[in-house]
């Protein structure tokens, strides 16, 4: 078997990790159904894929970057899922036009117009990087600087108030 095509047949649940073994497949369409889930990992196996259409479904999650490792794949579609985040662009997926992203609202980088940006990045390294942002900015150094001068200089003449016999 060097073809499957089982676009348009209203299929639902998840991608089985299981078509990840056909590794003599050459045209895989899935296109135009109901699929959930994620992008199978297991894709990366199918070295000898030349046409891979995931499009029109209701897929969730990343494009695997491991797909780049399918050297012989020239058309490739996720359009009109709900994808996020990076495209891989290294290797043959430089050669996709946005046409193969259209649909994703969350994807972005090359080739699409949305750059990534921090807004991209899952919330806890988000938050992580605005800390360390406000700690390293000049002003806080100088406030710090400021705060401490002025604590240790009324403390130590707090002390000498309160305390006749250490004057």
């Amino acid at each position: 078997m060097t073809g499957i095509d089982l676009s348009s047949n209203q299929l639902t649940g998840g991608i089985p990790i299981e078509i990840g073994e056909l590794s003599q497949l050459l045209s895989l369409n899935l296109s135009h159904s109901s699929l959930t889930g994620s992008i199978p990992i297991s894709f990366q196996n199918l070295t000898r894929v030349e046409n891979l259409d995931l499009s029109h479904n209701m897929l969730r999650g990343k494009i695997p970057s491991e797909l780049v490792a399918l050297t012989y794949l020239s058309a490739f579609s996720v359009a009109y899922n709900n994808l996020s985040g990076r495209i891989p662009f290294e290797r043959q997926f430089s050669t996709f036009e946005m046409r193969c992203y259209d649909g994703n609202p969350e994807l972005c980088g090359d080739p699409l117009p949305r750059k990534c940006s921090r807004t991209n990045q899952p919330k806890e390294e988000k938050d992580e990087k605005e800390s360390n942002r406000i700690i390293d900015h000049p002003l806080f150094f100088y406030a710090f600087v400021t705060v401490s001068y002025a604590f240790g200089f009324w403390a130590f003449f707090g002390i000498l108030i309160i305390k006749k016999n250490w004057r």
